[in-house]
């Protein structure tokens, strides 16, 4: 299995979408995205790639697996 890449803030929010995720949504300091009840923050978009231990923790918290975010 390949391992992780840092990833854009536009490649993060267009992976989350294809995987039934709607927004962003304005919210406080942060954006957050929603899937049913699923409710999750993602970074503010800023000039550097979202590293692998934060894009890790996004993905643990939206409850997407590695195989599921690669074939997104």
């Amino acid at each position: 299995m390949p391992a992780l890449r840092p990833t854009s803030h536009r490649d993060l929010v267009a992976a989350l979408r294809r995987l039934g995720f709607e927004g962003p949504f304005a919210g406080g300091k942060h954006l957050f995205m929603l899937r049913g009840t699923a409710r999750i923050i993602i970074p503010n978009p800023h000039a550097g790639d979202i590293g692998i231990s934060l894009l890790r923790r996004i993905l643990q918290q939206a409850g997407i697996d590695r195989h599921t975010w690669e074939q997104a």
